[in-house]
């Protein structure tokens, strides 16, 4: 016959594996099927519900802002969304933001009128300037502004000033006596010529030369080595 200690010794080593009559240790019902397929069927319904809100709100805006942009016509030909003169003032579908990004600086790059600002301090502008005048200091010309006469290179007028002299005009009679403190101009010789290339235009003017000089070289290569006829 046990005793109470066996008891207590019984109670104290109890098996963790032994089932227990409240915790099996497994589901002792089955899911709620209907539960879970009516909550999905909401979840779903609310989704479609909401993207329709979405559409149709959309759509109210855009027509809105198309009302206020008003028609599309040679005054209106580009508008802040895409497509304004191609697709009747109807919008695209958004989007991302670097493409549109890139399609504004486009669209704006090709409307805005001239001048413009530089992005490089002028250099460019200020070389392409020296440029055309380098055309007309050194090259013979024609000026359709003065009747059709024709310009001649510096160096060339600079010869013909030296061969013939600077025209020489009367000195004007004096008519009135200087007043007190009157002194007669004298001209200065300029410090400078007022010309002055920048490093830039240096650069450029040394590349262009390099340039002319291989492609000299090279048709003279070519000229060697080609067969005479």
């Amino acid at each position: 016959m046990p005793t109470n200690d066996d008891d207590l010794n019984r109670q104290l080593h109890h098996d963790p594996h032994a089932q227990m009559p409240d915790s099996p240790g497994y589901e002792v019902t089955d899911a709620n099927v209907n539960g879970v397929s009516v909550f999905l069927a909401g979840l779903f319904g609310s989704l479609l519900v909401f993207m329709i809100f979405c559409f149709v709100l959309g759509g109210v805006i855009n027509k809105a802002i198309q009302t206020q942009d008003g028609p599309t016509n040679k005054w209106n030909q580009v508008s802040s969304f895409e497509g304004a003169a191609a697709n009747h003032g109807k919008r695209k579908d958004l989007a991302s933001s670097p493409e549109m990004e890139q399609k504004a600086l486009q669209q704006l790059t090709s409307t805005f009128p001239a001048p413009r600002l530089d992005n490089d301090d002028g250099e460019q502008s200020t070389a392409d300037l020296h440029s055309r005048e380098d055309l007309l200091l050194e090259h013979y010309s024609v000026s359709p502004n003065e009747g059709g006469s024709i310009r001649i290179p510096i160096t060339r007028a600079m010869e013909l000033i030296a061969q013939r002299g600077l025209p020489v005009e009367a000195a004007p009679a004096a008519t009135e006596p200087p007043m007190t403190g009157d002194a007669k101009p004298e001209i200065l010789a300029p410090l400078t010529t007022g010309f002055a290339r920048t490093g830039y235009e240096m650069d450029v003017i040394k590349a262009r030369e390099e340039k002319m000089l291989y492609n000299n070289a090279v048709n003279e290569a070519h000229g060697e080595t080609a067969p005479v006829k």
